[in-house]
């Protein structure tokens, strides 16, 4: 008996860039829904239990890391990918790691293949605790691919 696809729900207010990472899930053999919004976000969340949420950090309203926090409080076993454009991120995930929370974090323009690698390897059963503390330099991030977003922090040494 094959195993149900993982379940992906991609969050950005950029509707063509939700949707255009929501097909390349669905390309892929993923299950795929697109947000527009935090709040869009937390509704379908509640009614399909995704596996693993792909959210922009800056978003309208709610940002995408509030989102995360809410997402591992409210659902512990969905795994968590952020990505963004902006350099304010880092200041952003220095709080989420002051609180004890890593997130994995990629820089857009993100290629399709390695956001597809990066979901890969948080959706593999033996992927480390999502609530493990950074190490080395991370604030709060475990940064993925040559285009990933640096911050600095505290170390777990």
């Amino acid at each position: 008996m094959e195993a149900a696809p993982c379940k992906v729900l991609v969050v950005d207010d950029e509707q063509v860039i939700a949707d255009s990472l929501k097909l390349i899930f669905l390309k892929e053999g993923y299950q795929a829904h697109a947000a527009y919004s935090a709040e869009q976000a937390t509704e379908i969340m509640a009614a399909w239990m995704p596996d693993l949420m792909v959210i922009d950090v800056i978003l309208p309203g709610m940002n995408g890391i509030e989102l995360a926090l809410v997402v591992r409080e409210q659902f512990p076993n969905c795994r968590v990918l952020l990505f963004s454009g902006q350099s304010t991120t880092g200041s952003l995930l220095t709080g989420a790691a002051s609180s004890g929370h890593s997130f994995t974090v990629m820089a857009k323009p993100v290629h399709p293949e390695e956001m597809l690698a990066a979901a890969r390897r948080l959706l593999t059963p033996d992927w480390p605790s999502q609530d493990a503390k950074p190490s080395g330099d991370a604030a709060g991030a475990e940064p993925v691919g040559p285009g990933a977003a640096e911050a600095t922090g505290p170390s777990t040494e």
